[in-house]
């Protein structure tokens, strides 16, 4: 896909209207057009960025989180080796990270259930604990758009929880209300491998179902996720389980962290007709900055380079990765085998090698095989609104899970996507629907389905 500096869809403002619009926050119909930036300086264009990002509520609905770093000992006030920590949100801007209590999916038995509710039971006490024990100061817990709105406003991060796999539900559906008040407000009905609920978009690859979509307990799943106000994530079900699950729902749906199939095909995005489902049932998609979902052959070009130069540069310093595939699965496997003093040195020494690799990196290979950055994503946020409609399209990083390019690695570089999203022409306005403004709409819908349920059940 060529990238354009600004959107044709809309008509373009004048330089000194776009400076107006971000000036007085938007103004009365900023939503009808685009802000023509291609005349001001790099200098102007980072002033305008920084003064709309600095004003909206920016908002990533995906960041992974381990619970051992939510601990009076290691914790994220601390500057931590994670993509996502307090000092590091603070540093981008970015205002509200949804921690994913995310489960692996595993056997589909009374032993896998319990296991997979004890790991999700753990991820929720320490996103509390976080909030409530660790730095109440800094960051609070929001369950509502009001909540996310009087955080911000008392100069505090928000936290907000969302669940990555169904699978720890189990059989016992009362569990879709206790995780709501946990304070869960989306779950996806299934992660990578078929769950008890739906199946998943992995078993496209074999063309191999266990559902042929939602299961009869999913279809229940779904109806008590609107009961109790639950926003119906489809970012990792099958096309069908999805295609079901929107059809059943009373309440709006969301793409936690997917992309556009058409821009980049992998199963974990979205087809066309996937997102006029979600269109026409008023949901939104939050666009994923995840590489290989966002452009997989440059993300190949650029692995398959850099992890030439790695190699080379582990060869030259003597540094066994302990595996044919380089610094991959079999190396930190074998890292997680040696005892903690020898697996801290093997990791540091690590880290030399990669940093000395990095440099040859970005002086060898970035000219001729760059890595997937904010462009590209951007270009799957372009692609979107230009198909569904700004009202449902969104941001999420994936962070900790994967996700980041470049140019956003980190929550530190947050800034950043606004500064691609005013290079674009986009408005103040705009961004601020883009960031928060339509998933926080989506959310304030599903929950008052919800009390809309809950009153006429009595």
């Amino acid at each position: 896909m060529i990238r354009t500096p600004r959107r044709p869809w809309l008509l373009a403002l004048s330089v000194s209207t776009a400076f107006a619009l971000a000036a007085c926050g938007g103004g009365e119909g900023a939503d009808d057009g685009m802000a023509d930036t291609s005349a001001m300086s790099e200098a102007e264009l980072v002033a305008m960025a920084q003064g709309i990002h600095d004003r909206v509520i920016t908002l990533d609905t995906h960041d992974d989180i381990n619970a051992g770093n939510f601990t009076a000992e290691q914790n994220y006030t601390m500057d931590l080796n994670t993509q996502v920590t307090l000092p590091k949100m603070e540093a981008g801007g970015l205002d509200v990270a949804w921690f994913v209590v995310y489960t692996g999916q595993g056997e589909l038995t009374e032993a896998g259930y319990a296991a997979a509710y004890d790991n999700a039971v753990e991820k929720f006490e320490a996103i509390h604990r976080l909030t409530e024990e660790i730095a109440p100061d800094r960051i609070g817990l929001a369950l509502t758009s009001d909540d996310v709105r009087r955080i911000v406003g008392e100069g505090r991060k928000v936290a907000m929880i969302g669940v990555e796999n169904g699978y720890p539900i189990g059989t016992d559906i009362s569990r879709v209300q206790e995780f709501a008040e946990r304070g869960a407000r989306y779950m996806s009905l299934a992660h990578n491998g078929h769950s008890q609920l739906a199946d998943s978009n992995t078993g496209e690859a074999l063309d191999e179902w266990l559902h042929g979509g939602l299961s009869d307990l999913g279809r229940q799943v779904v109806t008590e996720m609107n009961r109790w106000g639950i926003m119906i994530d489809v970012s990792h079900p099958s096309k069908e389980a999805n295609l079901q699950a929107i059809a059943l729902s009373e309440a709006p749906v969301i793409a936690s962290h997917s992309s556009a199939r058409a821009v980049n095909d992998h199963s974990r995005n979205l087809d066309d007709e996937q997102l006029m489902a979600i269109r026409d049932n008023g949901g939104v998609v939050q666009t994923v900055a995840f590489q290989s979902y966002v452009n997989g052959p440059k993300n190949t070009a650029h692995n398959e380079a850099s992890q030439a130069i790695l190699a080379e540069v582990a060869a030259e310093m003597d540094f066994d990765f302990a595996g044919a595939d380089g610094p991959g699965r079999a190396f930190f496997r074998a890292l997680q085998e040696l005892p903690e003093a020898e697996r801290d040195a093997a990791m540091a020494r690590y880290q030399e090698v990669q940093a000395a690799a990095d440099a040859r990196i970005a002086a060898e290979v970035n000219a001729t095989a760059p890595p997937v950055d904010v462009a590209d994503f951007v270009d799957h946020i372009d692609y979107m609104v230009d198909l569904i409609g700004l009202d449902h399209v969104g941001i999420s990083s994936d962070f900790d899970g994967g996700g980041g390019v470049e140019g956003w690695g980190d929550a530190s570089e947050t800034f950043n996507v606004t500064l691609e999203l005013v290079r674009r022409g986009y408005t103040e306005e705009q961004i601020g629907q883009l960031w928060s403004g339509n998933l926080l709409r989506v959310l304030d819908e599903v929950q008052a389905k919800a009390a809309e349920i809950q009153a006429r059940e009595g």
